[in-house]
């Protein structure tokens, strides 16, 4: 299990969408060259955030994105399986008829560490992130 570049790309581009004024349209070109995110790949990767709703496209000369709702409403986890789908660690913890084993303790072992990594996911929004960020960016008083 590896987080993809997608992933990362596109919770870079939200969080610099975040981080600008909620009225401010922004475009791709300034979100990629800013996050140093290839323009293609992240119009690839917006195209689905903006399908789930996590970001809405504005079209035009003065076109570009922005956040669809506050960044206090935007989980991680959402940003993560609007790009790649739901989440998943294992095969056998959601398909069916993919291992012949009942009872094993490795589905056990990899379902309970699922549930602990999507729980860290709901939980930091984009807002807490950004805070996050903040803070390794300002700094610090003796």
């Amino acid at each position: 299990m590896q987080f993809t570049k997608a992933e990362e790309y596109g919770i870079f581009g939200i969080l610099y969408l975040a981080r600008q004024a909620p009225e401010k349209i922004t475009p791709l070109s300034e979100i990629s060259q800013s996050e140093d995110v290839p323009e293609k790949f992240l119009a690839k990767i917006f195209q689905s955030l903006t399908k789930s709703g996590v970001i809405r496209s504005h079209r035009g000369v003065k076109g570009g994105f922005s956040l669809a709702r506050p960044a206090v409403d935007i989980s991680v986890m959402e940003i993560v399986e609007a790009i790649q789908g739901r989440y998943q660690i294992a095969k056998c913890l959601h398909t069916d008829n993919i291992c012949e084993k009942k009872d094993c303790p490795v589905k056990t072992l990899l379902s309970e560490a699922q549930d602990a990594l999507t729980d860290v996911f709901r939980r930091y929004t984009i807002d807490k992130l950004v805070e996050m960020q903040k803070e390794v960016e300002e700094p610090q008083s003796i």
